[in-house]
């Protein structure tokens, strides 16, 4: 299925980004940086983050204080203003 019309991005691509990049992106930034592209219109970064989600599994829900994956993201919103958001 595709999730994002403007880089032309599947559920599959997403996935396999999570599997393969070694610092688990956790939000649709990183996804596009792993996949060599960059938001567009945005309207596909929360499906982007509940596949994420879904493919981390019980990690995205269960991440403690001490694991890596749960830090503080910055990104950027697709006008290029910085966002900060929890990870988990």
């Amino acid at each position: 299925m595709i999730v994002c019309s403007c880089n032309v991005l599947s559920d599959h691509d997403v996935r396999s980004a999570v599997e393969s990049a070694q610092d688990l992106p956790r939000n649709a930034k990183q996804i596009y940086d792993c996949l060599g592209c960059g938001a567009e219109c945005g309207r596909c970064a929360r499906t982007i983050k509940t596949i994420i989600d879904e493919a981390l599994g019980a990690c995205a829900k269960a991440c403690s204080a001490g694991c890596p994956h749960n830090q503080v993201l910055v990104h950027e919103r697709v006008d290029g203003s910085p966002v900060h958001e929890a990870a988990a």
